[in-house]
């Protein structure tokens, strides 16, 4: 009786892990998003200030930025499968 209730606990606590680490995957792939989208729209703002070219660097550099996360997305999403 006793090794069944171990048995049972221990595949708990091992679908528990599974669900955390696959949470810990997709805060990760969001975090990746929203980062360099970020980092493309910061970019070309940036470059905008310094050229005065409004808004051609931020509209460029913010489509990059987020062309940039989906293929970061999609290239860990291949490595899972």
């Amino acid at each position: 009786m006793e090794n069944k209730q171990k048995d049972n606990l221990k595949k708990k606590l091992s679908d528990n892990s599974d669900m955390l680490a696959g949470l810990g995957t997709v805060g990760t792939l969001g975090f990746t998003m929203v980062l360099s989208t970020f980092a493309g729209l910061g970019i070309g703002l940036w470059l905008d200030k310094i050229t005065g070219w409004r808004p051609w660097f931020t509209i460029s550099c913010l489509l990059f930025g987020i062309i940039a996360g989906f293929v970061k997305i999609i290239s860990e999403m291949n490595k899972k499968v």
